[in-house]
C-alpha cells in the first residue's frame, strides 16, 4: 500500500480584495522531501505557505497527514519587530522551553539550549542582545532556531535565504538536509533562489497564480526557463 504524502493540496484557492492570487492550485508534498516552491513575485507562493497554515481563507481541499509529533516550525517573509521591544534573543527562544517566567531568569539547562542553537544558526553570543536590535537576517536566523528546536515533522520556510549572505544560506541549507537526514522532517520552501532549489529540493514546483509544473527538480527548474524565456 503507498503511503500518503504528508501534504495535499487539491484546487486551492486564496482570494484578497476578490482578486485570485492562488487559483485551482494542487500539489502533494511526499514524506520526508525537501520540496520548494518556486515562481514570481506576486505569484501566490506565500499565499500557498499562508493557506497551508490557516492563515489564509481560501477554497478547495489541504490535508495533511501527521503520524509523528505533529510539530509544525515556520519561518516567515517577513516578522516586524518593534525595535524598542526589550525582549532579548535568549528569551525569546526561552518562551516556550521553561515553565519559569524568563523575566525571573533562565534555567542553566535553557541557557544550553539557547547556546547550541544559536551557534548552529551562526549567531554565537548574541543570547543578551534585544530582539529589535538584529537585522534583518539575523532576525531570521534566530526565528529558524526557534523553528527547528525540537526538530518538527514539518518545516514551513518563506523565503528563508532572505537577507543572507553567502557562508548563512549554506548553513541553512546544512540545516535542512540533516533534519530531513537524521529526523526525516519534510521541508516545504518557498525560494527565487533557482541554483539553490537544484541543490537542496527532492522535487518542486512552479507556481504562477496556479501550478505550471510539478515533480522531479531538474524538470521543474528546466520548464520554469523555458517558460521564462
Amino acid at each position: 500500500m503507498n503511503e500518503p504524502p504528508l501534504i495535499e493540496a487539491e484546487a486551492l484557492t486564496v482570494l484578497r480584495e476578490g482578486r485570485a492570487v492562488l487559483e485551482r492550485a494542487s500539489l502533494r508534498v511526499a514524506r520526508g522531501a525537501i520540496h520548494v516552491v518556486v515562481g514570481p513575485n506576486g505569484g501566490g507562493k506565500s499565499s500557498l505557505i499562508e493557506a497551508l497554515l490557516g492563515q489564509a481563507r481560501f477554497t478547495g481541499a489541504v490535508r495533511c497527514h501527521m503520524r509523528g509529533s505533529g510539530r509544525i516550525g515556520y519561518v516567515p517573509q517577513s516578522f516586524p519587530v518593534d525595535p524598542t521591544l526589550p525582549v532579548t534573543v535568549a528569551e525569546m527562544l526561552a518562551l516556550s522551553r521553561q515553565r519559569l517566567p524568563v523575566c525571573l531568569g533562565l534555567r542553566r539547562e535553557t541557557r544550553r539550549t539557547v547556546a547550541r542553537l544559536l551557534d548552529r544558526v551562526g549567531l554565537a553570543g548574541l543570547e543578551r542582545r534585544r530582539v529589535g536590535a538584529l537585522s534583518g537576517g539575523e532576525l531570521r536566523r534566530v526565528l529558524l532556531a526557534q523553528a527547528i528546536d525540537p526538530p518538527p515533522e514539518l518545516l514551513l520556510l518563506d523565503e528563508p535565504g532572505s537577507g543572507l549572505d553567502r557562508e548563512s544560506v549554506a548553513r541553512l541549507e546544512e540545516i535542512v538536509r540533516a533534519l530531513r537526514d537524521e529526523h526525516g522532517t519534510t521541508v516545504l520552501m518557498v525560494s527565487h533562489d533557482l541554483d539553490q532549489v537544484l541543490r537542496v529540493a527532492d522535487t518542486a514546483t512552479w507556481i504562477d497564480r496556479t501550478v505550471r509544473a510539478d515533480g522531479p527538480t531538474a524538470e521543474v527548474i528546466a520548464a520554469l526557463r523555458a517558460g521564462a524565456a
